[in-house]
């Protein structure tokens, strides 16, 4: 059960409402997030949610059977949406995220800029710290090349998703990104989510490479349950016996989720697939599948690029692909 409080509950009433639901049977968990104040009720009992609903400083009470509670759909039924400035993810809205896997130089980061510009998208992923499988692969720049890349989309005005991998790492990152990305690996590193909780700022949470639906959003619900619901799902494909693919991209995820759960979905088709011809065909059937938005790799030249080339759009395929998403979603 979710009891949603009065946002300017004194805390005197508050504790008083507490301990009356604690005489009902129900353990709670107390979520404050920059939105509203919730009451996270669990009981094996039952009880007359009217009694409780009656209760002073009560806005609403909410039963969700879901093991994750918050980002459940049960409760909130009109879709949730994040606003960055005067664009909208969720809602309405198909929204585009576009950029190279990591970034390389301010040439790299200049070119990539213009061509997302040029072609209406207004938000630009790359990755700065790289958690590669080898451990001789390229890990990024760091800090230094986030601080790069931010004064560069700032000429710009472009939004930067970018991912973290620690949770010592959001501080640093804090005044240079508009979004953090919790990449596949990290999706069920407990502390790092807990620690982006306690963010402003949204988060969007890729599904772990072996992970399932329910636990790409039980790692939702603890983000949203340490105080952030700025929250983005994201389905990025996974790993199966098939091995004509680099993972294999689960379609059935797209509307699942949003049935699942309030948050906007977007899908990666880069690592969803792994090969640079087949990008656009997963993109567009991603949107079609109802997807709220998409992420996809794009470098000036991806034979050059220094990490995941074999998955990433040249600027022709790019534009290309972004002239058949509009004419889809206006089909659509």
């Amino acid at each position: 059960m979710i009891i949603q409080l009065e946002n300017d509950l004194k805390e005197q009433d508050r504790q008083s409402l507490i301990n009356k639901v604690k005489t009902e049977g129900f353990t709670i968990t107390e979520v404050n997030t920059q939105v509203g104040a919730y009451l996270v009720c669990i009981s094996k009992n039952s009880s007359d949610i009217r009694k409780i609903g009656s209760l002073p400083g009560v806005v609403d009470v909410h039963i969700v059977s879901d093991s994750y509670k918050l980002v459940s759909a049960k409760w909130k039924l009109t879709p949730s949406s994040i606003l960055l400035d005067d664009i909208q993810i969720g809602g309405s809205d198909f929204t585009v995220m576009a950029g190279p896997c990591a970034i390389e130089n301010e040439a790299q980061v200049d070119s990539i800029a213009q061509h997302l510009v040029a072609n209406g998208v207004r938000i630009m992923r790359g990755g700065v710290f790289k958690p590669r499988s080898s451990p001789y692969s390229f890990k990024g720049l760091g800090k230094e090349g986030l601080v790069m890349f931010y004064n560069i989309c700032k000429q710009y005005d472009l939004k930067i998703i970018s991912e973290v991998m620690e949770a010592d790492q959001i501080e640093q990152m804090y005044n240079f990104v508009d979004i953090f990305q919790v990449g596949a690996r990290n999706s069920q590193n407990f502390n790092l989510l807990h620690a982006l909780g306690k963010t402003d700022k949204p988060v969007l949470i890729k599904r772990g490479t072996s992970g399932t639906i329910d636990e790409l959003l039980q790692s939702a619900e603890y983000i949203f349950s340490s105080g952030n619901e700025k929250l983005i799902l994201c389905e990025r494909g996974i790993r199966t016996f098939e091995n004509a693919s680099r993972n294999t991209f689960d379609i059935n995820a797209i509307p699942i989720l949003k049935k699942k759960s309030h948050l906007p979905v977007i899908a990666d088709p880069s690592h969803g697939i792994g090969i640079r011809e087949h990008v656009p065909a997963i993109a567009l059937a991603a949107l079609a599948a109802g997807a709220d938005g998409l992420m996809y790799e794009v470098h000036e030249k991806p034979e050059e690029a220094l990490s995941d080339g074999q998955q990433t759009l040249n600027f022709i395929e790019s534009t290309d692909l972004l002239k058949r998403i509009k004419q889809l979603y206006d089909l659509l």
